[in-house]
């Protein structure tokens, strides 16, 4: 590793919560932080394993910014959030008023990389008014700066979740983080992880008839295109199904412990939208646009039948797919997933059904009483 050519100095207050975490306060320009911070964009590598955290540019929230700091006057309170790592040095300053018990003052040392080396830090919160710095007439405009020092990329992702906890975040940015971050959560954020994590298992296994059907925000452009399920449908499905004791996936969470059975549930899964893949296969992975099973509607109306479905169904694997096939066929007749009208919904054209509460409401009681109403006529 190149050994860092120079030392960038600033007067900082330490503040020691966490005795391995130590927090700083101090300034720098837009400049200087692109110097020696990186943007940590959320990707994947070749194994599927989440790599950073934050979501891609904004280009107009970045250029109002801009707009702004090119105006006459400039007050620019807003502190940038920086995870540094450990090749940081802080200096106390000397003297007995330096520590006033709850903050020393020093000098920090941070690293400056060299022509090919790695840069000590990554922007946590605040990399659009970065961008918007160094691209406005001020890129040397000094700016507060709130860091702390971690190596741990789980720990950069907990932090960046909580900063943005009450900001609009993209759901599915939120939703793809959160089976990275092994720390305690929000309640609100916490409930989310369990759905989170089996989303992203569906979408990365080869047995998931979703396999490379979810699009997440860490897909490259050419993955996204040809995936054709929004990650955030999905996971209203699997909520649903995991938070209401009348779901088929509520038994496999022990609520007490915390503890959640997700061979069983992955099983389960897999075994009844195999099943549907193969009952609809003209309207499986097909764009919303093209195919009403594969919009937020369907997914979810079709996930309501499944917590009817699959507590009656022993077996999982192929045996268990051909059982639920058959209960599929019962509804399959009255579906209306690529053309046609929804003769029990008014006649409503096929692509005519939204993603609103009451066609959901709608079109899963369309689905669940016809289920219902066969399964008692053929007994």
């Amino acid at each position: 590793m190149p050994e860092p050519t120079d030392m960038l100095r600033r007067r900082a207050i330490r503040i020691d919560q966490d005795p391995d975490h130590p927090l700083y306060i101090f300034s720098l320009t837009g400049a200087e932080l692109l110097q020696i911070a990186d943007i940590s964009r959320i990707t994947r590598d070749n194994d599927g394993k989440l790599l950073g955290y934050q979501r891609a540019e904004v280009r107009r929230h970045i250029q109002e910014i801009t707009e702004y700091l090119n105006s006459d006057s400039v007050v620019f309170p807003n502190s940038i959030i920086v995870a540094l790592d450990s090749t940081v040095r802080f200096i106390r300053s000397r003297g007995p008023e330096t520590d006033d018990g709850c903050a020393i003052a020093g000098t920090l040392e941070i690293p400056l990389p060299g022509k090919d080396g790695p840069k000590p830090a990554w922007i946590v919160d605040g990399q659009q008014r970065v961008m918007a710095l160094s691209r406005s007439k001020r890129p040397d405009l000094p700016v507060p700066v709130n860091a702390f020092v971690a190596d741990e990329i789980a720990l950069q992702r907990d932090q960046f979740l909580r900063v943005n906890n009450s900001r609009p975040l993209p759901r599915g940015l939120i939703t793809e983080l959160l089976p990275e971050v092994s720390t305690n959560l929000p309640p609100r954020m916490a409930a989310r992880r369990i759905p989170s994590a089996i989303c992203d298992w569906l979408n990365q296994d080869e047995k998931s008839p979703f396999h490379r059907l979810i699009r997440r925000p860490s897909q490259s452009k050419a993955e996204q295109a040809k995936a054709v399920i929004t990650d955030t449908s999905l996971i209203k499905v699997l909520e649903e199904s995991l938070g209401t004791p009348n779901g088929c996936l509520y038994p496999f969470r022990n609520v007490a412990t915390g503890e959640t059975d997700f061979e069983a549930i992955t099983q389960l899964l897999v075994t009844y939208w195999t099943a549907v893949k193969k009952t609809f296969p003209d309207a499986w992975a097909k764009t919303p646009e093209k195919s009403r099973l594969m919009h937020g509607t369907g997914l979810r109306a079709m996930g309501r039948l499944m917590d009817k479905i699959m507590p009656a169904i022993a077996v999982r694997g192929p045996k268990g797919v051909s059982a639920v096939q058959r209960d599929l066929e019962l509804i399959a007749p009255l579906c209306r997933w690529t053309s046609g009208q929804w003769d029990a919904m008014g006649d409503l054209k096929w692509n005519e059904v939204q993603n609103v509460p009451r066609h959901v409401q709608m079109l899963s009681w369309v689905l669940i009483h016809s289920y219902l109403k066969a399964k008692e006529e053929g007994q």
